[in-house]
């Protein structure tokens, strides 16, 4: 089942003479899709070193090579920026063989992937990811600010967007519970100045190994946004203990807290109904941000 509607496919066999094709130093290595419960890219592991990720979505192949520059300048920032391992750009593909759009090259970076082995209880887990977003949030803006709508700015920006995951939720959520709390959400003011965030701290971006922080994925957005931002992870991730550490660690105050759960719950509600089908996995990691958060608030 598709995730989005013109959701682009690719087969194992177009994805194998693409990468043999265009980086022929890798014609020997085995090349195999993985399963992953990433909602934008479908992911080829090259031998053991590399991953081949190629856009689901995109009408223009001019946009989407774009796009694929300003991530790769943005991962390679990360790159330098975390205390964690993280993905390095390799190279880009080009479209053929019915593939439309251009596509690009990392490294492999090892580790499970959080949605596969769950570290919410670990005390060592959640200091490594304080370790990790205040790494980022000590790292230069160089005079960058939030830009776009996406999460990282004002609230309220995201009206439209949980109205609709209001209106197809009715059957799978308390909607008058999460219309309340969007209500209290939305109208936190916001007091403190951008800092660089990863932007999307949710459990298919973070590796686990032996239950402590392995490694960082999806780093293309890397930029200047809300501090509260990247606290979402104590949400996504954490359960109670080890959150209430995870913000002992970075020091959040009230404010900067609860426009953390401003931040998780609006992915959250996105994630419960548009992938409830198609990528149950993400609509599960809703469904616990969600009971995470209304267990904290007075609404609940």
């Amino acid at each position: 089942m598709n995730m989005h509607e013109r959701e682009i496919r690719i087969s194992e066999d177009a994805a194998r003479t693409l990468i043999v094709e265009q980086f022929p130093r890798w014609a020997d290595e085995p090349i195999r899709r993985v399963r992953s419960s990433g909602t934008v890219n479908a992911i080829f592991r090259i031998g053991d070193q590399f991953a081949a990720r190629f856009p689901l979505l995109g009408d223009d192949p001019a946009d989407t090579r774009d796009l694929l520059v300003r991530e790769a300048a943005a991962s390679a920032e990360f790159v330098r920026s975390s205390p964690f391992p993280a993905p390095v750009p390799i190279g880009l593909g080009v479209p053929g063989h019915g593939y439309p759009l251009p596509w690009s090259v990392q490294s492999w970076i090892a580790g499970t992937v959080a949605t596969d082995h769950d570290p919410s209880t670990s005390d060592s887990f959640a200091r490594d990811l304080a370790t990790l977003v205040a790494a980022l949030r000590d790292v230069d803006t160089l005079g960058r600010t939030f830009k776009g709508h996406g999460r990282g700015g004002d609230l309220t920006d995201h009206d439209v967007w949980v109205e609709e995951c209001l209106r197809n939720s009715a059957h799978l959520l308390d909607v008058s519970l999460m219309e309340r709390l969007w209500r209290h959400f939305r109208d936190l003011p916001r007091a403190s100045p951008d800092v660089m965030t990863h932007g999307d701290l949710i459990p298919a971006n973070v590796l686990v190994e032996d239950m402590r922080l392995a490694g960082v994925l999806d780093c293309g957005g890397f930029a200047a946004g809300d501090p509260a931002l990247d606290v979402i992870a104590g949400w996504h991730l954490l359960d109670d203990g080890p959150r209430s550490l995870f913000r002992t660690e970075l020091g959040c105050d009230d404010l900067e807290w609860e426009r953390s759960k401003a931040w998780a719950f609006e992915q959250a509600m996105g994630a419960v109904w548009y992938y409830v089908d198609s990528n149950p996995a993400m609509s599960s990691m809703g469904r616990r941000t969600l009971a995470r958060i209304v267990a904290t608030c007075p609404a609940g």
